[in-house]
């Protein structure tokens, strides 16, 4: 492999023209095939063969008037009483009628004769009926449905539409661009040049560029979820970025060593390429392992993913090559331009500089390396004790679909919902809707009476609406208010209770639906996979790290170490996000349960990332080890070349994902905070301070694999050692 990229590497550069006009061409072709072909995005979360998406689908086929989405318009009069006036019942009216006759709206129904009134008179809800679903439903209508009440308003009354309608993709703004533009920033620092800088980031734009445009084009024949582009551009960033990174670092320090920039940048993708596309590999097959999970809106989520990363490892061996080859030694600083280094010597292997014996040790990263390897026991037994407690909050997590009550404050959704919760209590915010079915009016009939009363028994059920028949009269649909918002453990509790007590009533069908319950049902999926999920993680993370470093204990030691990222990444997030500690920081303004798909997809990109920095920090010990170093050297060693691309790296990473907090979407937010806290702890806690004195307490038995397994696993080559046998035989070029 590594001899292959080394090729591949010499030739973008020396044809870096054609390959930088083939990568703008399709970079352009994607933009407007984007701009032709984009699609909408789907704001809803299907889950085939659960009961609730199974009564959806009844609802469409036979009841198709209830099956579109619904919106509430909450009314509050000036003062208490006023709703009975005729006055007031004017005014209600007259939203009433107009909601009714907007575009799209099928029906709106009269609070007075639905009874949606509160006893004090002052707080009355509008029930609107779509005709097409909520992805359907046109930015238009949306629009004119939100301003819905106008007259009312001006005469000091408080109009709030809401309801599920309202469902939007979040907007990716300028917030975020404060995360690149640190990227920028720490780029700037670690190479000390604005060309290096500068490359390394345009290479990144562009991949994403082409990665995000290659998504939206298809997003007219496959249905993308609206955070789908959002987590596609976030770790289509944050990987261009450090990819471009390895490669560049690796190409600097070989021009350094007095290579030509075509030997240079050829070894560069030799090597560090190397890891950069197993590294690649993994975030890949981790994301697009998400199909596993049969859930489809993730599943599409982790392909969109895995697109973007794609690009970006290709861009990154074959675009970034060819940017070097314009840019010269002026990736270099300033002052090391000139600076021509040593001839190197017969006996030393190419490429090495005669003055490696006095290389400099005392960066920072050697004298941390010898600090930790020094204090080991110490040290691991602090890290594990630290990342233990910080885990501590994840016992008590729990998963949930957003609802409007933590939606941002200030928007049209949250104002609506916090105004029911004022007038009528949670229950109206997370409304349950029973369908009872048969093959006969009579037997639906003789069933709805049964399922309503054994309803209105049930602890937590605030109240039961009268039924609605189709026009067939063999489908009834039954609301229900529960005591407890959609969100709370005692909804979920309730949806359990309602569907074993009406689980078969007579002849008839009876499936519990709803926005609240769909939620429950996602989340108890989702939860019943992220176990599996997470052993097949694992077993794929000791599995491939077997393969790259020819042992047993590194694979298992970082497996381990990759569990301690995410149970503690795991903790802080529940911490922050839903027991609300520190949640002001972050602009959070509801703690609320954490969004179903996030441990899940937490875990498939927390263990491409970690494997990233396994790779490029333990790569490079068994390189020095193999070439003999003793076990504790080769350790300081890797440390001592990686830490600075690592930091660099991790701080790029963190950057990215931490621009995203600054997002008012509570989902976005709470992705771009776990993704930077969990790349954080795994970078600097786990793979810089942890690996490092594990490493050096194994000594050499860290290296140790049976004769037998070394013969049957294929030779992949991360560390170049083919390529170095390979260059042994050509000639030396300076």
């Amino acid at each position: 492999m590594a001899t292959l990229l080394y090729r591949l590497g010499r030739a973008s550069l020396r044809r870096r023209r054609l390959v930088v006009a083939v990568w703008l061409v399709v970079l352009v072709g994607l933009g407007i095939a984007a701009a032709t072909l984009k699609g909408p995005t789907a704001s809803n979360f299907t889950m085939p063969g659960t009961e609730s998406q199974q009564a959806l689908d009844l609802l469409a086929e036979r009841f198709p008037a209830a099956s579109g989405a619904t919106g509430t318009i909450a009314v509050k009069a000036p003062a208490d009483g006023q709703l009975t006036t005729p006055e007031g019942q004017a005014v209600v009216k007259g939203v009433v009628q107009e909601a009714a006759t907007l575009p799209g709206v099928v029906g709106a129904v009269d609070p007075y004769q639905s009874q949606a009134i509160t006893p004090n008179g002052r707080y009355a809800l509008v029930q609107v009926q779509f005709a097409t679903g909520g992805d359907d439903v046109t930015p238009e209508q949306r629009e004119a449905y939100e301003k819905v009440g106008a007259q009312a308003e001006a005469q000091g009354w408080q109009i709030a539409p809401g309801g599920e309608v309202l469902n939007s993709e979040p907007e990716v703004g300028s917030t975020e661009a404060l995360g690149v533009l640190v990227a920028a920033i720490v780029l700037i620092v670690t190479f000390g040049s604005l060309v290096a800088a500068g490359m390394t980031m345009l290479n990144a734009l562009i991949g994403v560029g082409v990665g995000m445009a290659g998504l939206f084009a298809l997003s007219g024949a496959v249905e993308l979820t609206s955070t789908a582009p959002i987590l596609a551009l976030m770790l289509g960033l944050a990987v261009g970025i450090d990819y471009s990174l390895f490669i560049t670092s690796r190409h600097r320090q070989h021009l350094l060593e007095g290579l030509t920039p075509e030997e240079a940048v050829g070894r560069a993708v030799g090597t560090a390429g190397s890891a950069v596309l197993f590294a690649g590999a993994t975030v890949v097959i981790a994301l697009a392992g998400l199909a596993v999970v049969g859930i489809p809106f993730l599943t599409v989520m982790g392909l969109a993913a895995a697109g973007t990363v794609s690009v970006a490892v290709l861009v990154a061996i074959t675009l970034a090559p060819a940017l070097l080859g314009f840019a010269g030694r002026r990736v270099l600083p300033r002052k090391l331009r000139k600076v021509e280094a040593a001839p190197t010597t017969e006996a030393a292997p190419q490429g090495t500089p005669a003055t490696e014996a006095a290389e400099d040790r005392s960066g920072f990263g050697f004298r941390w390396a010898q600090w930790v390897t020094r204090l080991r026991i110490p040290v691991i037994l602090v890290g594990l004790l630290g990342l233990g407690l910080l885990a501590l909050p994840a016992q008590d997590m729990r998963i949930a679909l957003p609802d409007a009550s933590t939606a941002a404050v200030g928007s049209p959704a949250r104002t609506s919902a916090d105004l029911i919760r004022e007038g009528f209590g949670p229950g109206f915010t997370g409304r349950l809707a029973v369908v009872v079915t048969s093959d006969s009016p009579q037997d639906t009939a003789t069933a709805v009476p049964q399922v309503a009363a054994l309803i209105q028994r049930t602890d937590g059920v605030l109240a039961v609406a009268p039924p609605q028949l189709d026009p067939s009269g063999r489908t009834a649909l039954i609301g229900v208010i529960p005591k407890s918002g959609p969100t709370d453990a005692a909804t979920e509790t309730l949806v359990h209770d309602i569907r074993d007590r009406v689980g078969s009533v007579g002849n008839a069908e009876v499936l519990l639906t709803g926005v609240t319950a769909i939620g429950i049902d996602v989340s108890e999926k989702l939860s019943a996979a992220m176990p599996v999920y997470l052993l097949l993680v694992v077993g794929l993370s000791i599995l491939l790290l077997m393969l790259v470093f020819r042992s047993i204990l590194v694979p298992v030691k970082a497996a381990l170490g990759f569990l301690l990222t995410v149970a503690a990444t795991f903790g802080i997030t529940v911490a922050v996000f839903q027991q609300g500690h520190l949640a002001s920081l972050v602009g959070l303004d509801s703690p609320a349960p954490l969004i179903s798909f996030l441990p899940i997809l937490l875990i498939g990109i927390l263990f491409g990332l970690a494997m990233d920095y396994e790779v490029f920090l333990v790569s490079r010990m068994r390189e020095d080890f193999v070439h003999g170093d003793t076990a504790r050297q080769a350790t300081i060693n890797g440390m001592g070349h990686g830490a600075r691309v690592v930091t660099a790296a991790a701080l790029i990473m963190m950057s990215v994902f931490g621009g995203f907090v600054f997002l008012d979407d509570p989902v976005i937010k709470s992705m771009g905070f776990a993704l930077a806290v969990g790349v954080a702890i795994d970078a600097f806690v786990v793979r810089m301070t942890i690996v490092p004195a594990v490493m050096s307490l194994l000594n050499a038995r860290a290296w140790w694999l049976p004769r037998w397994l070394d013969r049957a696993l294929p030779n992949v080559d991360i560390e170049g050692e083919g390529l170095r046998a390979h260059l042994d035989k050509q000639p030396v070029k300076v």
